[in-house]
């Protein structure tokens, strides 16, 4: 079959070594993808952001003119709203904002979101989309989506012209918050929330390659998940975030929170949505999000065959997400 090529709405790509490991499997699959800033050095100012498009162009290679890479900032304490302007003229389509300490590199996050008020009402003056990690620190951690509703709440109350998307939604509190606020304000669901629940991670043994941030929460979390990814409605859309760590950062005491999804991507979505019934993969994959973004539709097409395959259990050193998994679907 064919299908129009992904728009992933929230990807991490690293950087380095890492990231000409991993771009390929993001370039078979998506023409745009929006890159997010957490990186090591984090992306902070504008030349940061255009240093950083220039290394993923370079990483690209030839495959670099059917791909576009949707660039963001990391919103900290410290930033300006003077700053604003600049981010924008190099390139910047969001803002994203970490609270801290509730993921990878947030360490020095925000607490005090109030703080940045005069923030986001640069981004709304400037169009720029302000994307949300949507975890309130200090909660229980099964929790944490669901106390940060309120923080959203009143950011959307204050600044009604700005579009805020409340990053890779996990609970059906965020799903109904999300639907009942105004059209400024979308979600993106990943693929691995709408695959696995708390179980996958530590039901049974632990498997630590499962294991993310936002933690995946109950069975009838996942299943309002389904349903608003499948139901045509175009508050929800795909942001993969799909987020590579080495198998050593993965199995150790300390480890990292991130799924490796970018190689199962197409043939897991086309699976889940036939499953479901649903004829919106199109929509949730391809349109809503360009839509939000006030992106032109992408033209770019690839090929799925139906045909059974073995998810394998490494590629070059990270474990993809349904490793060993048998996938009905074949990218061509």
């Amino acid at each position: 079959m064919r299908l129009r090529k992904f728009d992933d709405m929230h990807l991490h790509l690293r950087q380095g070594e890492m990231l000409k490991l991993v771009l390929p499997y993001t370039l078979s699959q998506c023409a745009r993808a929006l890159v997010m800033p957490n990186t090591s050095p984090a992306v902070l100012t504008a030349s940061d952001l255009t240093n950083y498009r220039s290394e993923i162009l370079q990483a690209a290679g030839s495959a670099k003119a059917g791909f576009e890479p949707l660039m963001t900032f990391k919103i900290t304490p410290a930033c300006d709203s003077s700053s604003i302007a600049s981010l924008k003229s190099a390139g910047a389509i969001a803002g994203k904002l970490y609270p801290d300490g509730v993921t990878t590199n947030s360490e020095g996050g925000v607490r005090d979101f109030r703080a940045l008020f005069p923030v986001y009402e640069a981004m709304q003056e400037a169009g720029l989309v302000l994307c949300l990690h949507g975890e309130l620190p200090g909660a229980f951690s099964l929790d944490r989506e669901e106390k940060f509703l309120e923080v959203l709440q009143e950011i959307a109350a204050r600044f009604t012209r700005l579009k805020i998307v409340l990053e890779h939604v996990t609970t059906a509190a965020a799903v109904a918050c999300v639907s009942a606020l105004p059209a400024n304000v979308a979600a993106t669901i990943t693929l691995h929330h709408l695959y696995i629940t708390l179980d996958d991670l530590l039901g049974d043994k632990l498997n630590p390659h499962n294991f993310c941030k936002p933690v995946a929460k109950r069975p009838e979390d996942r299943e309002a998940l389904i349903k608003a990814a499948t139901s045509g409605s175009a508050k929800f859309f795909f942001g993969s975030d799909s987020a590579p760590h080495s198998i050593e950062a993965k199995e150790c005491a300390c480890g990292a929170a991130g799924v490796y999804s970018a190689p199962v991507l197409a043939p897991l979505l086309k699976q889940l949505f036939d499953d479901a019934g649903s004829d919106q993969l199109e929509n949730f994959v391809s349109r809503f999000g360009a839509d939000f973004y006030g992106l032109p539709v992408n033209q770019d097409f690839i090929e799925l065959k139906e045909e059974e395959w073995l998810v394998p259990e490494v590629l070059d050193g990270i474990k993809p997400f349904m490793a060993g998994s048998r996938l009905r679907w074949r990218l061509v």
